[in-house]
């Protein structure tokens, strides 16, 4: 059975209107509970009251009930050092590194993305999927 995480733009999508196709693709991932790290919370909480200006109160509400029943991996020095070392194989940018370790780190074996190369094999065991191919 696969374990996925998934990136940031995935769950931005839950909130455009004007993609039926991907809202609804988005909507299949995360009802599967993926693996969220901690990194999206932090672009998907700012993208959304940048963009969407979303107050602050609803944001942390919606936020909580859309993790609930995902597993979270935080930020620590073993994240950060593999960042460390995706950044130098594979020149990814710096935010990107930290989810990809992170997906790393709970075991994942594919990392939904739209930013990333679809179907980049990383570290011979995390493949990265665009789910809107």
């Amino acid at each position: 059975m696969n374990k996925v995480a998934v990136d940031t733009n995935i769950r931005v999508y839950l909130h455009d209107e004007s993609n039926s196709s991907k809202t609804d693709k988005a909507k299949d991932i995360i009802q599967h509970f993926p693996v969220i790290p901690a990194q999206v919370i932090s672009e998907y909480l700012n993208v959304l009251k940048r963009i969407l200006k979303v107050p602050k109160l609803r944001l942390i509400e919606h936020c909580i009930i859309l993790i609930e029943g995902c597993e979270i991996v935080n930020i620590n020095h073993s994240i950060l050092e593999q960042s460390r070392n995706l950044i130098t194989r594979y020149d990814f940018q710096l935010f990107d590194s930290i989810i990809v370790a992170s997906a790393l780190a709970a075991n994942c074996n594919i990392l939904y993305s739209e930013d990333l190369q679809h179907n980049q094999l990383i570290e011979n065991r995390l493949t990265i999927i665009n789910p809107f191919i």
